[in-house]
């Protein structure tokens, strides 16, 4: 039976749970909410939850949680943020949920045991496993840091840019001009700036990820980025092929190397697409880039020729919280005018 055919049976759910007998778990987030004078929107972006879920969860309808594990964490983060204790209505929710009951653990949400005692061991494992693998990774970014670039694909026609130690380098021609200015009939790459950085969507400009915080992207300030919504998924919980930031240069201009910030965690699959118009038909990919996190460089084999950037993720790295989520700090271009 899915979560949403049974939303009220949970809501109306009584018992030992500390709940008020007759209110849902919705009508008791949703009541706490009002009372301490947030907006959905304000609470989804103190959770990092999307609001089409916390609207859903106050409407005591689960069904696009992801999974019973995903909807506890929901309760006991939106029941943070509006200021009325989880554990009641956790245990509601456990206590109406059909089939065998959940065992319980001090420190973590209960996992619903859905064949022999075996497998709640298990799953529990599966968790103390990533968590701690979650904590290493933190550790090995920290003390790492954000250096290592990351190999375009080869099919991208692009490559990361090297230079052989000093002692190695050969020594170069003689310049073709006076020092300090290009050759005859070229144009030297130079850093582009762009004029502004908008959230998009698979359906369009506007329409992706945190759009308010696109601005942070391009402000050259590290310490803040732009960053996608939490999802339960590398790809998105099923429901989007892809989301992006896309940077307007306000006039074509040359692309020829690209350097993006992203998250200390790695994993992230992106393309850069560079194009006339703002609509993902209209911006080619110029290149392909997997496993990415830290700075990302990119020297084009092939310069790029159009007005809009667009850096277009397919698939997002994991988070410590077992949600996945992409950032982008900081977006250098170079190329001509």
């Amino acid at each position: 039976m899915g979560h949403g055919r049974w939303r009220s049976t949970v809501g109306r759910a009584q018992g030992n749970t500390g709940g008020r007998r007759g209110v849902s778990i919705g009508e008791t987030l949703a009541d706490a909410r009002c009372r301490a004078g947030l907006t959905v929107a304000q609470v989804g972006h103190q959770t990092g939850i999307r609001e089409t879920i916390i609207t859903a969860i106050e409407s005591d309808d689960y069904s696009a949680c992801g999974g019973e594990l995903y909807v506890r964490g929901y309760i006991r983060s939106i029941a943070g943020a509006v200021g009325t204790d989880p554990e009641p209505l956790i245990q509601q929710y456990t206590t109406a949920q059909p089939g065998p009951q959940p065992v319980t653990d001090d420190v973590a949400d209960p996992v619903t045991v859905t064949g022999a005692g075996k497998w709640v061991w298990r799953s529990w494992l599966v968790v103390v496993a990533l968590v701690m693998g979650g904590l290493w990774l933190a550790v090995f970014q920290y003390h790492a840091g954000p250096r290592q670039a990351v190999t375009a694909a080869p099919s991208a026609r692009a490559h990361l840019a090297a230079r052989p130690p000093d002692h190695h380098r050969p020594a170069p021609p003689a310049p073709a001009s006076a020092p300090g200015r290009p050759a005859p009939g070229t144009v030297a790459a130079r850093t582009l700036a762009p004029v502004s950085a908008t959230a998009f969507g698979p359906y369009g400009d506007g329409q992706g990820d945190n759009g308010d915080l696109a601005h942070l992207a391009i402000d050259a300030h590290p310490a803040t980025a732009w960053h996608t919504d939490w999802y339960a998924t590398a790809r998105f919980g099923n429901l989007y092929p892809g989301t992006g930031l896309l940077v307007d240069m306000g006039r074509p201009v040359t692309i020829t190397a690209v350097q993006i910030t992203l998250g200390a965690g790695h994993g992230a699959r992106f393309q850069l697409r560079v194009g006339a118009a703002p609509a993902l038909a209209d911006l080619p990919p110029v290149a392909h880039v997997a496993h990415a996190g830290g700075v990302v460089r990119l020297q084009l084999a092939t310069p790029a020729h159009g007005r809009y950037v667009l850096i277009w993720f397919t698939s997002l790295p994991p988070g410590p919280a077992g949600t996945f989520q992409a950032s982008v700090h900081s977006l250098r271009l170079e190329g001509r005018v």
